[in-house]
């Protein structure tokens, strides 16, 4: 009987001593929208794009109760570049958007919430869809480096769970599609808003 009664006493000593613990690790699901800007070129050639819907999984390993490292992983399911040439040619393409990147994360405790700034590098991967919104039958995925920095906050609604509201940008250079008549040479800032919720564990 003693023998249940010291084995039950450290299973529970354990059991608090884990539950004491900060969590060093989280995962997080969000919605995202990204807003890609106007711009017109050096090459004559003009570009705008409607907004794209999509979703971001990031996960965040804790370094220090402030700092962390992170990677993300995310994917919109549409939109339409449109493209202008000397006024007069036009082309759409339809795409897809993969983002795949890694950031730094510095957070700012202030009781349950929790502002942060990030900053890091990603890979872009613009994959044209092949469908009637397509007028162009010459583009082709392109792969592209971008540079992503960000800010927001987040909310903690329990030990285990936090609400992420914040904003990214991703720095990156106009794409062609491997179709030289769609050359800018400029570069764009996309704007990504977030909405998730993480997970600690």
């Amino acid at each position: 009987m003693k023998k249940i009664a010291i084995l039950a006493f450290l299973l529970a000593a354990c059991v608090a001593a884990g539950r004491a613990q900060e969590s060093r690790q989280d995962i997080s699901l969000s919605a995202t929208g990204l807003i890609e800007p106007f711009r017109a070129s050096t090459t004559d050639v003009q570009v705008s794009a409607n907004r794209a819907f999509g979703g971001l999984v990031s996960y965040r390993f804790m370094l220090t109760p402030t700092s962390a490292i992170e990677a993300n992983y995310g994917m919109t399911y549409e939109n339409s570049i449109h493209y202008v040439i000397s006024n007069t040619n036009q082309y759409k393409v339809n795409v897809r958007t993969q983002e795949l990147g890694g950031a730094y994360v510095r957070s700012f405790v202030f009781k349950n919430l929790n502002p942060f700034v990030e900053a890091g590098p990603s890979g872009l991967i613009f994959l044209p869809i092949r469908n009637s919104g397509t007028t162009s039958l010459d583009v082709r995925q392109q792969t592209q480096i971008a540079a992503m920095y960000g800010a927001g906050f987040a909310y903690e609604i329990s030990p285990s769970f936090d609400i992420r509201v914040q904003y990214r940008g991703l720095v990156t250079k106009v794409p062609t599609f491997a179709d030289g008549q769609l050359s800018t040479n400029r570069w764009y800032n996309i704007s990504e808003p977030i909405f998730g919720v993480a997970y600690h564990f």
